[in-house]
């Protein structure tokens, strides 16, 4: 089955009150992961490519990678870029064949991030390419997105927004964070915000990011056999899910996959320090992955049986 838009997924998403896992991909192995989960749930599935990975791995190795494992499944797939940087970087995944692009400008004064998108926009749109940006700022680090502190989206300024970029989904921030360390605090999610936005831009998909919820087993397992996360945290499972029922479309995971193929391949050195056969060590973290997302399309996004 070929790549598709994310266009009729939210659509039906919203209506059933449930969200799309947007999952980051970086090799082989975690595509394979990703793809096992969506087959066994029957889950749409929304794989996601940053700019690191778009360094690591190269976009040909992805798109030939994703053309291989589209092959196996009639799942519904989205290919889409994550955190895309400016104008030029989504032109190239555009005309690469994604099918979804996020531009974000949620680093530049507000009109200049209009302008950005709008340009973006007017790209995409001609090629049936769907484009997600971004109002407000996450705290945290991912790859080569960071800021220091949150900037909650504005709801009467997501409504302008919208309306005059044109953009297809908005990803806002309500407190969600990048990285593994998300709360020095209590956890808390502002919905009362989402559900102001929700209301002023009915059945419009709203998107999660830094919405990983950090296992701590996964932070234990990692730290017993010799990993240093410290003070790890993430954003509960039922807050997501609570997002989910109110809007949210499409909610996006990239530190979990991370710390559970990490952990698993670190306790396989412990148990088996012999082993020096990558496939010895990258089969186990393949399943990491595949049991991770299972969890959280069945558990968290509630898109189980929705392909």
């Amino acid at each position: 089955m070929p790549l598709v838009s994310p266009k009729e997924m939210f659509a039906k998403a919203y209506a059933g009150g449930y969200a799309i896992g947007a999952f980051n991909v970086n090799n082989m192995e975690i595509i394979q992961g990703i793809m096992a989960a969506g087959v066994q749930e029957r889950s749409p599935l929304i794989l996601q490519v940053s700019a690191g990975a778009r360094k690591y791995a190269g976009q040909n190795y992805i798109i030939k990678l994703m053309e291989a494992a589209l092959m196996d499944t009639d799942l519904p797939v989205v290919l889409h870029l994550d955190h895309g940087q400016n104008f030029e970087i989504c032109k190239q995944v555009i005309d690469g064949g994604f099918t979804s692009v996020m531009i974000d400008g949620s680093h530049l004064p507000y009109e200049e991030n209009i302008a950005l998108t709008r340009e973006v926009v007017a790209c995409a749109h001609p090629k049936g390419v769907w484009v997600e940006a971004e109002l407000g700022r996450l705290a945290g680090v991912e790859d080569e997105v960071s800021s220091e502190h949150s900037i909650y989206t504005d709801p009467a300024q997501a409504v302008d927004f919208v309306k005059r970029t044109g953009c297809d989904s908005l990803a806002i921030a309500i407190g969600t964070s990048h990285g593994a360390c998300k709360f020095k605090g209590e956890p808390k999610l502002d919905l009362d915000r989402l559900h102001t936005i929700t209301g002023l831009l009915p059945q419009y998909p709203l998107v999660l990011h830094g919405a990983s919820s950090v296992p701590q087993e996964f932070v234990e397992m990692a730290n017993a056999y010799g990993g240093e996360i410290a003070g790890a945290r993430g954003v509960p499972e039922s807050m997501l899910r609570q997002a989910a029922a109110s809007g949210v479309c499409k909610i996006n995971i990239d530190t979990d996959i991370r710390l559970a193929m990490t952990a698993t391949i670190r306790k396989h050195f412990h148990d088996k320090p012999a082993d020096f056969d990558p496939r010895a060590y990258l089969t186990p973290a393949r399943d990491a992955v595949k049991n991770m997302v299972s969890h959280k399309i069945k558990n968290v996004l509630g898109c189980s049986g929705k392909a």
